[in-house]
């Protein structure tokens, strides 16, 4: 069951992660201009350190769960 949560937090993490990318993605190709750039950019940071964060902990579920098993 833990290899199962943590597979599925995984997935969740990676989603946020390409949205993140694609969400700068869209940013870059708006021509901002710098200080706009920047404002959308740190907007879009707490999702992608989230969405590392929630990879991470499903991982490393994933491992535990594998060793326990």
């Amino acid at each position: 069951m833990l290899i199962w949560i943590g597979a599925a937090l995984s997935v969740l993490g990676m989603i946020g992660i390409v949205a993140s990318i694609v969400m700068v993605a869209r940013a870059k190709k708006a021509k901002l201009d710098d200080a706009e750039m920047r404002a959308r950019i740190s907007k879009i940071l707490p999702i992608n350190m989230g969405a590392l964060f929630v990879s991470m902990i499903g991982l490393m579920m994933v491992i535990v769960g594998i060793v326990l098993a």
